[in-house]
């Protein structure tokens, strides 16, 4: 009998996995921190004998490396993929023994880059699970446009081509497992579900029920914006990441955190944003450690800019240090914990703004109040509507473009549902900003009586 064990990560939307049988597995696309593969397959009582990559990462920095390295696994990496460290090159075709009547199977599904490298899951000569990566996803597919512009047509059309090679090499019952599509900016559509097999993925997936010219045209014109810090994840890992030390970080006193503003470094509050907006060190930005930390930090710190991180206990201090190493953001410059009144130096006030709803808004503007409305969702998100008259720039280009805000009024910004607004909040609180965070669903919006335009 053989097993698949999922091992989720939420931050990122990815996922990786370990199977095998009674004696031994492989772990495929595992994470930067490989205790939780050790430990999975410890639960398990099965040898890791094989690590697989399914591709570069372009979203996160892999523990692959240091997985085989500790465990003495075999590390298959495809064969088209450039790196600088040995590895166990896997070209289409190739197999290898897993445990007795497993094998996996590697299968050429260029798209996502071209090296891409799907595996499927034999067992005595049947598939019975197939780990896609990020080639055929749960109702989509990866996106086509992260490793060279001049190459994404070309890669989409192979996606095309990938997934209906799956779909004719596998049989319908065979789960389809990736790595992507869970959140993670890798997806070219965010997926609906958490499961899915091949002959689901045959009647309701693009890439398998369209024409070619159609797929590729509707994919293309669909693309969100690259996280900034993609930039960084593939040479990372071609380089081969180094092991993560996730010992705690120093603790950082008031003067401390104060002396670290003031040189410009980013002081991180992990808090809620309820917490955050009631009271905090000001200068201080909001990314609450629930939220998608990894994914909205990395993308919005300048690369390689010292961090502080502020939290209501250690624990949370370290789940976000596990989180952004995932990442390569790996050493917090210091950490500090407990009530954020110690965090700020004698004498000094924490700083507060307010939050708000949709319907505070509303009222505010038939007041005549005069106010600025800042949108801070993605270019797609606002195409399906947005409030007449607001300004729009998306939260990843706001530290960048914070000056483009009206000056000399009170700026209410929104997102979609909270979240991305008070990241956008404190930002704006930070540069002396009289701001109002609306912690809000959308839909609210047309509920409260604002005039939506669309286009």
């Amino acid at each position: 009998m053989f097993f698949v064990d999922t091992l989720e990560f939420e931050g990122l939307g990815n996922r990786s996995y370990l199977a095998g049988g009674p004696g031994a597995a492989v772990a495929i696309d595992p994470p930067r921190d490989i205790d939780q593969v050790v430990a999975a397959a410890a639960r398990r009582g099965v040898r890791i004998a094989f690590v697989a990559e399914t591709h570069l990462h372009n979203d996160y920095v892999t523990g692959g490396l240091e997985l085989a390295r500790v465990t003495g696994a075999r590390y298959l990496v495809p064969a088209g993929a450039q790196v600088s460290f040995d590895r166990t090159p896997v070209a289409d075709g190739d197999t290898v023994t897993v445990d007795e009547g497993l094998v996996l199977r590697a299968i050429a599904t260029p798209g996502h880059t071209p090296h891409h490298t799907s595996y499927v899951l034999e067992e005595d000569g049947r598939g019975v699970a197939a780990f896609t990566g990020g080639s055929l996803l749960i109702g989509t597919v990866g996106r086509p446009d992260l490793v060279e512009p001049r190459l994404t047509e070309q890669l989409a059309r192979a996606q095309y081509a990938s997934a209906h090679r799956l779909a004719a090499e596998l049989d319908d019952e065979v789960p389809v497992l990736p790595t992507h599509g869970f959140g993670s900016f890798c997806s070219s559509s965010q997926a609906e579900g958490d499961a899915t097999t091949i002959g689901k993925e045959r009647t309701s997936n693009d890439a398998l029920t369209l024409d070619v010219d159609t797929f590729v045209q509707r994919m293309l014109a669909g693309l969100e914006d690259v996280p900034a810090y993609y930039a960084h994840m593939g040479p990372a890992n071609a380089a081969g990441p180094a092991p993560v030390d996730l010992t705690p970080p120093r603790r950082a006193d008031a003067g401390e955190i104060a002396s670290r503003l003031a040189a410009g470094e980013w002081v991180v509050d992990l808090r809620s944003r309820v917490a955050f907006a009631e009271g905090h060190v000001a200068g201080s930005f909001n990314f609450e450690g629930e939220g998608k930390l990894a994914t909205y930090l990395a993308w919005l710190i300048p690369w390689g800019k010292p961090v502080t991180l502020l939290a209501d206990t250690p624990e949370q201090i370290a789940d976000a240090q596990r989180e952004l190493a995932r990442v390569g953001i790996d050493r917090p410059a210091a950490a500090a914990t407990g009530d954020p009144t110690g965090w700020a130096r004698e004498g000094e006030q924490l700083a507060s703004f307010p939050r708000a709803r949709f319907a505070d808004l509303a009222q505010a503007r038939e007041r005549g109040d005069e106010v600025v409305v800042l949108d801070v969702r993605r270019d797609s998100e606002r195409a399906g509507g947005y409030i007449e008259g607001s300004v729009h720039i998306p939260i990843h280009e706001l530290h960048g473009r914070i000056g483009e805000v009206p000056e000399g009024t009170t700026v209410w910004v929104h997102c979609a549902g909270g979240m991305r607004a008070a990241i956008a909040a404190s930002l704006l609180d930070a540069v002396g900003r009289e701001v109002v965070a609306v912690d809000d669903g959308f839909d609210a919006a047309t509920d409260a009586g604002l005039s939506l335009a669309s286009g």
